[in-house]
């Protein structure tokens, strides 16, 4: 795993060392960014959640094109780990948060995200869930992008978000949602 673009490209990101988190793979991060990016133009000075972060490689990468703040949010210790190391070695500290526990936990939103990134285990509904929650706590704003990644063929419905884009990657699907 790498950081594709940005400040950090080509840094090498470790991966927990057990299976119990799936890291997005590098093509998929590719293509996520891409749609992103056509869409908001720039990362620049963005507040970023990456929920179910894993290794916080989604996180990273937009840390490392210019957001100003990411919360990571984890529970595996082993993910957490691998997160702290990967944020360590690049130097990211200052502009990163480790919120260790169920993203269902998170508590009311100091400020609302300008992007939320949620890649929860696959079959189990779990971002669509998070994000229900996390809205009414006030973690997704009227301007908020949401990117969930799920299983190919898995449903995303979030009661008051509208689906902006999906696309399929291998036996990924991203699905990125506003407001309605």
């Amino acid at each position: 795993m790498r950081v594709i673009a940005g400040e950090w490209r080509g840094r090498k990101l470790l991966a927990p060392r057990t299976d119990a988190t799936r890291p997005t793979a590098d093509r998929t991060r590719e293509t996520l960014f891409s749609m992103l990016a056509s869409r908001l133009g720039s990362f620049e000075g963005l507040h970023v959640a990456d929920l179910f972060a894993g290794s916080g490689a989604l996180g990273i990468e937009a840390l490392s094109r210019g957001a100003a703040h990411c919360l990571f949010g984890e529970q595996d210790r082993d993910a957490l780990d691998a997160l702290r190391k990967n944020l360590a070695a690049l130097g990211a500290g200052p502009r990163a948060e480790i919120r260790a526990g169920s993203v269902l936990s998170l508590g009311p939103a100091p400020r609302a995200c300008d992007l939320l990134l949620f890649d929860a285990p696959y079959g189990t509904g779990a971002g669509s869930v998070a994000l229900d929650k996390l809205a009414r706590l006030g973690w997704a704003g009227p301007d908020s992008w949401v990117s969930i990644e799920t299983a190919d063929r898995e449903a995303v419905d979030v009661a008051g978000f509208a689906i902006e884009a999906e696309r399929r990657v291998g036996k990924a699907k991203l699905t990125l949602l506003r407001r309605a």
